[in-house]
């Protein structure tokens, strides 16, 4: 059996530019309906920016510090820094290329135009400068940069303007800078009016910069240039040493405005002694400069994606139906009562799972509902049937995460909101974020009381249900229900794990348990028995997990990942991993669900949940997973689920051991499979799967998969 060393691992860092890579080549494909291709160009760049808010900035931070070690793939901070710039350099200068190139034109093909404010006609002109005096210069604030004005403290990702102006004080010319911050409440894109409803725009920054000689008047403009300032957005708690956690990230949340600057962006044309002095100001290097040829934050270009306009430049519309044991009853609790419930979102519909929260707080037989929120999006449905089922005199406890990243500000709003209405909200185990996704609802039934439990693998979040891939499971079977109730025990009282029946919930047991369950494929392998490993997740990262899954592999079992972000393990190394394929499968919807199956001896176990195979999952966060045991619904998670997503040769990329991905070449003669696309056509009755073939075989890589007759909806 080999070790392993650094060469046997993939940088978490570089992994993660590489999922943006094919994120950005959902822009570049000319297959893609175009304001579907400028969404990706858009999430590009925010998935950039949260990479540099967390990762580079935690980078810098190892750099400056005392402490020098390796990652797991061999590499120093310093090291991995340099890979990281040189990569995202490539894929900025490829994304904006693909602006200018590519997008732009065929948006001005199709009507939507972005016009140079300098070239416009009178009458847009005169909209434009009435719409400036009306609407954006009372908000503007000049700042001059000399010693009686120090350079400002600007905010977090705001998009500003550098001005070079020329001023004449007592008959000497000399020459000063200046800074414009563009306020946040101004649109960043300005639709000019149109009597054909056409869509038409001019950039803010453009605005602006085209009247910087109003608002600094007396002065020649001698250039002006637009920057962005990228800061460290880590919140730094000590949740052991604060008497109000609440509060604490609330003032954390306060100070990451204003974090280090660990990223300048800024026009590709600014001079060189312009952009040094910002970098000099901001305490960076050239190496943390980066010129963009285009618009900068292209994630607010996302508002010409927004509204009703322009279906034929979209994806065809998609509305999910109800998942079919939901849709001859409105009795949630009976159905339940009867037999777990399998939901597959987005393609059932997630108003199930609003629906049993709306029939619990109404229902006069409901006792109790106990929620876990980690991104909830302020929904009103969900907050609201809590705070319904307060008002109907339910006994009702949110575990809220505070520290849900980049959605802190609107869980403390949500928090607070539930406590006024009466919910009692708690914010879980001191140092570890509660990710877990569980309702437990406690019910008077005609013999006797009774607890529901739904468990997901997404957040209670109706409006990213509608846009991520995840799994429900509804059940009432007492074991699930001892679970969930000693879980929220744990969470909101004062005790020690007791374990549990069924659930595996971290800290404490998912990451041993996973081991685990990898270790018993090795030890059928090697006893000659069948092994098989399938799993879906979002990350792998965990060096255990990793190292006893290379094991298994030179054990002999099969293993199938498929990973649609970091992936750290290297497949197809010789004698190491040969036995693992890793695919990632991006397309219309965020694939977001973590299932597992184990072939364990010919009796398969297969488990869903809300963690990822990353040590912060494992030993920092409150995770649960679950058992899918009831046999239909474990049935149609392997051939229908797993099975289909195997198959996919449009969408799926697959990673060589040199750390790249790429999309295999259809086989002449083989049906292009897009998985995503197969799962809309299973839950509309149009599977392209014939309901009475008795056999299904999906061929690929070193796995087939033989499905019996397709399960149903449930």
């Amino acid at each position: 059996m080999k070790t392993f060393s650094a060469q046997h691992f993939i940088s978490r860092e570089l992994s993660w530019l590489e999922f943006n890579q094919r994120v950005l080549n959902e822009a570049l494909l000319p297959s893609n309906p175009l304001l579907e291709r400028v969404k990706f160009f858009s999430i590009t760049s925010s998935n950039l920016d949260e990479f540099f808010e967390v990762r580079v900035a935690g980078l810098k931070q190892q750099i400056e510090s005392d402490i020098v070690e390796r990652s797991m793939d061999g590499r120093t901070a310093t090291e991995t820094f340099r890979a990281v710039r040189k990569r995202v350099r490539e894929m900025v200068t490829q994304q904006f290329n693909c602006w200018r190139d590519d997008l732009l034109p065929e948006l001005a093909k199709n009507g939507i135009l972005f016009l140079d404010i300098e070239k416009l006609d009178a009458a847009d002109s005169a909209w434009i400068e009435n719409y400036y005096r009306a609407q954006v210069r009372p908000v503007l604030t000049p700042l001059g940069l000399d010693p009686s004005h120090p350079f400002p403290q600007l905010l977090n990702k705001s998009l500003n303007i550098v001005v070079h102006l020329e001023v004449d004080r007592n008959g000497e010319l000399q020459r000063q800078m200046a800074v414009v911050q563009v306020p946040r409440m101004l649109s960043r894109l300005v639709k000019l009016p149109r009597e054909d409803e056409g869509l038409v725009y001019v950039f803010m920054g453009h605005i602006i910069g085209h009247y910087l000689a109003d608002i600094f008047p007396g002065t020649t403009i001698l250039g002006y240039w637009h920057f962005r300032v990228t800061r460290n957005s880590e919140l730094y708690i000590d949740e052991e040493d604060v008497g109000n956690l609440l509060s604490a990230v609330e003032h954390e949340l306060h100070n990451r405005r204003r974090g280090a600057a660990v990223r300048l962006e800024i026009d590709q044309s600014c001079p060189p002694e312009i952009s040094h002095h910002l970098l000099e100001t901001l305490d960076l290097s050239e190496d943390d400069l980066y010129r963009i040829d285009g618009p900068l934050n292209p994630s607010r270009l996302m508002s010409i994606y927004e509204g009703d306009h322009s279906p034929e430049l979209r994806d065809k519309p998609y509305v999910a139906p109800v998942g079919a044991p939901f849709r001859d009853s409105r009795d949630h609790f009976a159905i339940v009562r009867r037999r777990d419930v399998l939901l597959h979102h987005p393609y059932e519909a997630y108003s199930s799972v609003v629906d049993f929260l709306e029939q619990a707080s109404r229902d006069p037989n409901v006792l109790a509902i106990k929620q876990t929120l980690y991104r909830t999006g302020g929904d009103p449905r969900i907050v609201g049937a809590l705070m319904n089922a307060v008002k109907n005199g339910k006994q009702v406890t949110a575990v809220t995460e505070l520290k849900a990243r980049f959605d802190e500000a609107n869980n403390i709003l949500w928090a607070r909101r539930l406590e006024e209405a009466g919910v009692h909200v708690v914010y879980g185990i001191v140092n570890h974020k509660v990710h877990a996704k569980v309702t437990l609802v406690v019910r008077r039934d005609d013999d006797g009381l009774r607890r529901y439990v739904h468990i997901a693998t997404g957040n209670y979040n109706p409006s990213t249900a509608r846009l991520y891939s995840d799994l429900s499971l509804f059940t009432a079977h007492p074991d699930y229900g001892e679970d969930a109730t000693n879980l929220f025990n744990l969470l909101t009282g004062i005790g020690q794990f007791q374990g549990a029946r069924k659930l595996l919930i971290a800290p404490f047991t998912v990451h041993a348990s996973m081991v685990a369950l990898i270790k018993a494929e090795s030890k059928a392998a090697k006893a000659g028995k069948p092994a098989r490993i399938i799993a879906k997740m979002n990350s792998l990262v965990d060096r255990d997990v990793i190292e006893a899954l290379y094991a298994a592999s030179q054990a002999g079992v099969k293993i199938d990942l498929i990973i649609r972000g970091i992936c750290c393990l290297r497949p197809q190394m010789p004698e190491v991993s040969e036995n693992i394929t890793v695919r990632s499968i991006i397309g219309r919807f965020l694939e977001h669900s973590r299932i597992f199956y184990f072939e364990n001896g010919e009796q398969p176990k297969v488990f869903i949940g809300s963690a990822d195979w990353m040590t912060r999952n494992f030993f920092r966060r409150v995770e649960v997973i679950t058992p899918v045991e009831e046999p239909a619904l474990r049935e149609r998670i392997i051939t229908q689920i797993l099975g289909t997503h195997l198959a996919d040769n449009t969408k799926s990329s697959h990673l060589a051991a040199d750390g790249t991905y790429t999309i295999p070449p259809v086989a002449k003669g083989t049906p292009a499979r897009d998985s995503q696309a197969d799962f809309m056509a299973m839950a509309m009755g149009e599977s392209k799967i014939p309901a009475k073939e008795t056999l299904v075989k999906y061929t690929f890589a070193n796995l087939q998969v033989q499905a019996g007759p397709r399960q149903g909806s449930d």
